[in-house]
Order: structure tokens, then sequence, then C-alpha cells
């Protein structure tokens, strides 16, 4: 099983919080998230930048 920081856990948090005002926005079209799995997908992505314990996506299979 995955775990994550706390940091992590933060980042995502304040991703989800931005998701349900409405604010969240993706980052290669700029549309407003309207799904809360891409939300916390976004919440993760930038944990990762700012260097939080998180695990590396899932490789796609060929």
């Amino acid at each position: 099983m995955a775990r994550y920081g706390k940091k992590a856990q933060e980042t995502v948090e304040e991703a989800m919080h931005k998701f349900k005002k409405g604010e969240l926005k993706s980052g290669g079209s700029g549309k407003t998230v309207k799904n809360p799995k891409q939300a916390i997908a976004i919440g993760l992505s930038e944990a990762r930048e700012k260097g939080a314990k998180v695990p590396e996506p899932p490789k796609k299979k060929a």
C-alpha cells in the first residue's frame, strides 16, 4: 500500500477545496475541473512538484 506524507495530504486537501468552490483549473487547457478524481490527481501532481512524499504515478502498459 502506498504511503503519502502529511504535506501531500495538505496539498490534495487544498486542491479539493478549490474544486468544490469551482476555482480549480486543469493545467493543459485551463478549463474548470469537473471530476473529483481529476482534482485529486492535480493535488498529487502539485505535491510531487513541491517535493512531498508521494509515490510515482503508475506507468501505462503498451
